[in-house]
């Protein structure tokens, strides 16, 4: 048992401690005889934690019976949590207590009712992958540390790029879509002007860009973090759908190069945050072959529609991009994070642009074959095992299972719109394209006034109330926004296929029963 100044070493017996004493070696007063880690601790330690995320985080945190979140603010959560650090360790017992209170105040994201971002739901093959990354640690960026991971990696991008219809291609797993899209543009910017990775980007031309007014917000920092400057990306009108128009884009190539700048990318979308919207990638693919300008798409929230033979026609052009951000950690549930970057070219463009060529690491002269040393690729050193969620996850369901999952969800997300048409006080704002299904709550307050500026800017109100309520609740997590000149209005997201029919009557149901005196 742990004391309570801080967990206590396995019990050594008389006579191994008199022949530590005897060969013990000192450096600098530290004693070098055997580890400090007390393995046979630490392993009862996994043990008992297993059993409480097993019972508390994959078992109660599906349960839609359960609480999304047990909701406290955060003073309130710093004393349940007891977040300070201090000199000496915790007991066994006050460390087992910590994970169950870690788990018992999070979100539970697995949740059947949990709708409020891009991702959700579990996938429990997902998680075995991670509890068999976690536990090996690996890093990928060379064979000889990571051969399984990097030989997967490989496996899943080239199955990746098969589904966008490129005949080959490379790509690399990065943190996140955000990271992706800046990859894109680094690649785009070195394909075009080489001399930049050298030289800066002193005397360099004024390079601009075009993205939808609807884009990612990733779009400006990745301006910014690669000086490219978020002055110098041209945001391109999108339609009452939130669809970028092409015409528009032509405008704005023209109107650059009649200003003196140097138009190099165009990024276009497919699945926006908000409205779920898909630009209309083959019209795009039209200017930018034109004027000779890189197509990247950020693919990383619809992308997954690639797996659907019913719904892949939302990417209808995607084969002519040159790049792709595509996210399995969203609609296909691979586990946060799990992204990739897809590049069409196949001239090595990605190790050219980020390679340093660390003789450390990425030595020539290996025992084998250092094309599967990788690591060169990205703009990070270590990397996690990413790829390997989503293998395991498509090992185990096939790409019929990854395909139902989309079917499944859009049809959801169908019935879901049939529901709000129905019900008095909900009312749309468009058809969805995707499964963002966004829609008004009016309370019985506010349905009969005139839909004026009063009416408006009552109506912008309650979303935020009855997010409260929800919250505090614990019922489920629905996102609400302003969007475009719109007030307040929820946004379902559709994702887990642990979800039910019953969940999307129990949205509708809930909301109302919380909103109904406002």
């Amino acid at each position: 048992m742990n004391g309570p100044s801080g967990p206590t070493q396995t019990p050594v017996d008389h006579h191994t401690s008199e022949m530590m004493k005897k060969t013990a070696v000192l450096v600098d007063g530290v004693v070098l005889n055997g580890p400090i880690i007390d393995s046979k601790a630490g392993q009862r330690f996994v043990e008992e934690a297993y059993h409480i995320i097993m019972e508390d985080a994959v078992k109660k945190a599906t349960d839609v019976n359960e609480k999304v979140c047990e909701w406290l603010p955060p003073e309130e959560l710093k004393k349940r949590i007891d977040l300070e650090l201090r000199d000496r360790g915790e007991t066994h017992q006050r460390l087992l207590q910590l994970c169950q209170n870690t788990i018992r105040y999070s979100v539970k994201t697995s949740h059947p009712r949990f709708f409020n971002q891009l991702y959700a739901g579990m996938d429990h093959y997902s998680l075995v992958a991670r509890f068999i990354t976690e536990a090996l640690n690996p890093s990928i960026y060379t064979y000889e540390v990571s051969p399984v991971f990097l030989l997967v990696e490989e496996a899943v991008l080239t199955k990746m790029i098969e589904f966008i219809g490129w005949e080959g291609g490379d790509g690399i797993f990065s943190p996140g879509g955000s990271i992706s899209n800046m990859y894109a543009l680094n690649l785009a910017r070195y394909k075009y002007f080489p001399e930049i990775k050298e030289r800066g980007l002193y005397g360099g031309p004024r390079l601009v860009m075009f993205t939808s007014e609807e884009c990612h917000y990733s779009m400006g920092k990745a301006a910014s973090f690669l000086g490219i400057g978020t002055d110098n990306i041209y945001f391109v009108k999108a339609d009452d759908r939130g669809k970028m128009i092409p015409e528009e884009l032509e405008k704005e190539v023209q109107r650059a190069k009649q200003e003196g700048a140097t138009p190099f990318l165009v990024s276009a979308t497919a699945g926006t945050t908000v409205l779920g919207a898909f630009d209309p990638l083959d019209k795009i693919a039209d200017v930018c072959e034109k004027y000779g300008l890189w197509l990247h798409i950020d693919a990383s929230w619809g992308g997954s529609a690639l797996m659907s033979r019913k719904h892949r026609k939302l990417l209808h052009g995607i084969q002519r991009a040159d790049s792709v951000a595509w996210n399995p950690h969203k609609m296909l549930m691979a586990g946060i994070q799990c992204c990739a970057l897809l590049v069409k070219d196949t001239s090595n463009l990605l190790q050219r642009c980020h390679s340093a060529n660390a003789s450390y690491l990425f030595q020539k002269d290996k025992f084998y074959d250092v094309k599967y040393d990788t690591g060169d690729k990205s703009v990070q050193c270590s990397r996690r095992a990413d790829a390997f969620k989503f293998w395991l996850t498509w090992k185990a369901i096939g790409t019929a299972g990854l395909e139902e999952r989309v079917n499944r969800a859009l049809a959801l997300s169908r019935y879901l719109v049939g529901e709000i048409k129905k019900r008095e006080g909900f009312q749309l704002l468009m058809e969805p394209e995707y499964s963002n299904i966004c829609f008004w709550y009016i309370p019985p307050s506010l349905r009969k006034m005139e839909q004026g500026p009063e009416f408006w800017e009552k109506l912008h109100q309650v979303a935020p109330v009855i997010k409260e309520r929800m919250m505090k609740k614990g019922s489920m997590m629905v996102g609400y926004q302003p969007h475009r000149g719109k007030v307040n209005f929820f946004r379902q997201i559709i994702i887990s296929p642990q979800v039910s029919r019953e969940d999307m009557d129990f949205v509708l149901d809930e909301i109302d029963l919380l909103g109904k005196d406002l």
